[in-house]
């Protein structure tokens, strides 16, 4: 059988492939486990320094990052409160390995990011779509409540009058409007997308990992309420004691390109 999930590298970059093309990457209960299952793998790498998700094409070239749940499953595997709260359980290993990963994340948006599908790119450092992509979380037509660890991305990443407009009215919103409201960080031509969020993985990895594992947890932090502690305030100038921070200095002054090694 098909792998419901892939995982490619190129070099410091990793490529987390949702593949289940011919239902448009819907995300069914095996996918959440093997996502789970392949998120693991790629966060136990070091040699690491970005991930990709995006979703695989059709034979006929249409994509999809990822079309929502599976409603299929839904008579059988999300029948009641019960089972849907077991079914939550399942998927949420999966996303938070995403969210919790050591590596930053890219969300490679092309065509629909609905449902399932968006709340996995929320959880992603970075969303970058063409120019075909839409995004929605159009639950309210069957009548399902978003999880909070869905409803926590979303609203803090566009606010609840924004969250609201997406459950309330559940209509799609083209890659513009996501961009105007702050669902993803940038939009390109459709021929171009691909391209871009590889070069933004680019950048990305060629980083200092230590850096970027602490503004990734600092920027979540910084969304709490005040009183920092104060081992979080001292937490950015320890990174000045790291092999790290020394090579970026002696890389800067000598007009050299630095080579981290996350230590």
């Amino acid at each position: 059988m098909t792998e419901l999930v892939q995982v490619s590298r190129e070099g410091r970059i990793a490529t987390v492939w949702l593949n289940r093309p011919e239902r448009m990457n819907a995300i069914n209960l095996a996918m959440w486990d093997a996502l789970a299952a392949a998120m693991a793998e790629v966060n136990a790498d070091e040699a690491l320094r970005c991930l990709v998700l995006r979703g695989r094409a059709r034979a006929d070239g249409r994509v999809a990052f990822g079309a929502g749940a599976d409603i299929a499953e839904f008579p059988t595997q999300r029948a009641n409160a019960k089972q849907a709260e077991a079914y939550a359980a399942r998927m949420e290993p999966a996303a938070k390995a995403i969210e919790e990963s050591p590596h930053p994340s890219i969300a490679l948006i092309e065509g629909a990011c609905v449902g399932g599908g968006l709340e996995l790119a929320l959880h992603c450092d970075l969303r970058i779509a063409g120019r075909d992509a839409r995004l929605g979380l159009p639950i309210q037509r069957i009548g399902h409540g978003l999880p909070l660890s869905g409803l926590r991305p979303l609203v803090q990443l566009c606010g609840r009058s924004v969250a609201l407009e997406l459950l309330l009215e559940g209509r799609l919103f083209d890659a513009e409007e996501a961009l105007a409201k702050g669902l993803v960080n940038r939009v390109f031509p459709v021929d171009q997308v691909v391209e871009q969020a590889l070069e933004s993985a680019d950048r990305i990895a060629a980083g200092a990992p230590l850096a970027h594992r602490f503004h990734r947890e600092a920027t979540r932090r910084a969304l709490l309420p005040e009183p920092y502690s104060a081992e979080e305030r001292r937490a950015p100038y320890a990174l000045c004691d790291s092999d790290d921070y020394r090579e970026g200095v002696r890389a800067f002054m000598a007009k050299e390109d630095p080579r981290f090694e996350g230590k």
